[in-house]
Order: structure tokens, then C-alpha cells, then sequence
């Protein structure tokens, strides 16, 4: 959707990612969208750059988050909130999905 304005598919990824899940790492960003762990990692790195996001490393992994003291931070959130909006169904609601604890050790599948 908006990788002709960004300029790329990935940044438009890592973008919406981090406005739906509130922070996260390059694998875990890469693996949502099934792409490479590489060309995510060039992209954070310039969103970080630029103060678009900002990075807070936890150990060895790297996490990042949308920057509070961007100056545009509302005006890209409501960009990616309409963005988001056009995103087939199935696509929208694994992003809007928050699952990040492991599942209990024992505990049953619920189906």
C-alpha cells in the first residue's frame, strides 16, 4: 500500500508492524511476513537513522519501538492505522494478533 511513498515494501512492514504490536525484534518483525531477516534489519536500521524508531536492546536481541518524540508520530500512526485498514482480512487480523507469551508447558490445545 504505501511502499511508493515509503519507498519500500519492507519499511511499509516494519512500520505497520511496530504500529500494531508496539515493538519488536528484526526475526520476529521478518517471520510475521514470512521474508527475509536481512533486508528488515537494513530497514530498521534507517528508521532508526532517521528517528522514526528507536532501538533498546534487551541482552543480545535488539528491540525496537516507534520513537514518542517523533514530531510526526500521530500523522504516521493514522497513515498506518488507514493502511492497515486495506490489508486483506486474514493478513490484518494475524498482525492485530498479540500473541507473545509461550504456551504453559502441559497445557492443552483448545480448539
Amino acid at each position: 500500500m504505501l511502499e511508493a511513498i515509503l519507498g519500500s515494501t519492507n519499511k511499509e512492514r516494519v512500520l505497520i508492524y511496530l504500529s500494531t504490536q508496539g515493538e519488536g525484534y528484526a526475526r520476529e518483525i521478518a517471520a510475521a511476513f514470512k521474508t527475509g531477516v536481512t533486508p528488515i534489519q537494513k530497514q530498521l536500521a534507517a528508521l532508526e537513522a532517521a528517528n522514526v524508531i528507536y532501538c533498546q536492546p534487551q541482552g543480545r536481541t535488539k528491540l525496537y519501538a516507534l520513537n514518542p518524540r517523533y514530531p510526526f508520530l500521530k500523522e504516521l500512526e493514522a497513515l498506518l492505522e488507514k493502511a492497515l485498514f486495506f490489508y486483506p482480512p486474514e493478513e490484518r487480523e494475524a498482525l492485530l494478533l498479540d500473541r507473545r507469551r509461550p504456551r504453559r508447558q502441559g497445557k492443552p490445545l483448545s480448539l
